[in-house]
């Protein structure tokens, strides 16, 4: 699931067959107005491109029934939606999904279509959102800050679990259970990035907005970092190591592996990431 942000609102992005698919729903509403998919696809020139676009993308594309569908428009009483559309047709142009991220898909071309249906001043801002991202997504760069992002994410894992064990031991309530995930997951946040996520919000709420984080706008060394720093810390947990003597060890672990990965200006650097007065703060 990837997204792009048009006027404040998250547009999902999802791949069907290794094809982007941008939500139609989302698209509405980014736009002020009253705008309906059902409208724009019983309009004859939405039926044209999409027939064109199937006649060159689909081999099973059902033509005699897209046929009867394209002569009934313009009629007030005609109107179809996208379900009944694709069962008749066998388009696949356009998906209707259920579930968390439900709403009506189009094939990035058709979405494109829609937008001008909006507004082309609203796809023009869609276009470029969606060129930036897949400029961003090409980026090697980009592609190494993925990884390390899902490595993180995959380490968090190992971090929670070795945590429930040592409550599940104590038999911690639920609530008691959630904040020393939250306390354990902020202690590294201090290491690594000289915060907590509640400040980094605090300090960033226009990303906050995004639905970004403080590993969202990490770099690829603090991610790799982190991630190490999860690993060790739930060994040093399961070891009953005291919270005390972890964040010690995870302090002098985390200044090591940042002076390893960055070469250039490494004192001021990581300073600016690695405040003293807040791992101090740990350590009282």
């Amino acid at each position: 699931m990837a997204k792009i942000i048009v006027k404040d609102t998250e547009i999902n992005i999802i791949k069907v067959v290794e094809e982007d698919y941008l939500c139609l729903t989302d698209m509405i509403r980014a736009k002020d107005g009253d705008f309906f998919v059902t409208d724009w696809l019983r309009n004859r020139n939405t039926l044209e491109f999409i027939g064109i676009w199937e006649k060159v993308y689909n081999p099973i594309f059902n033509y005699g029934e897209f046929a009867t569908i394209r002569n009934q428009a313009g009629l007030n009483s005609f109107k179809i939606s996208v379900k009944e559309f694709v069962a008749r047709t066998n388009a696949i142009c356009l998906q209707a999904k259920a579930g968390r991220y439900g709403g009506t898909y189009a094939h990035k071309d058709i979405a494109f279509n829609f937008g001008m249906w909006l507004s082309p001043a609203f796809q023009l801002y869609v276009v470029k959102e969606y060129q930036r991202l897949v400029e961003e997504e090409s980026n090697p760069l980009s592609l190494q800050w993925s990884a390390r992002r899902f490595l993180s994410k995959a380490n968090y894992t190992i971090h929670t679990d070795a945590i429930k064990e040592r409550l599940t031991h104590f038999g911690y309530s639920r609530a008691k259970q959630i904040l020393v995930y939250a306390q354990e997951a902020d202690m590294l946040n201090i290491i690594v990035f000289g915060c907590t996520a509640k400040e980094w919000e605090q300090s960033n709420p226009e990303l906050a907005k995004k639905g970004m984080n403080i590993r969202d706008t990490a770099s690829i060394a603090q991610l790799l970092v982190l991630s190490n720093l999860e690993v060790i810390n739930s060994d040093l947990i399961r070891k009953n190591i005291s919270r005390h003597e972890r964040i010690k060890a995870l302090v002098e672990m985390a200044k090591a592996q940042m002076e390893t990965l960055d070469k250039n200006d490494i004192e001021h650097r990581f300073r600016k990431q690695f405040p003293e007065n807040n791992v101090g703060n740990l350590l009282e």
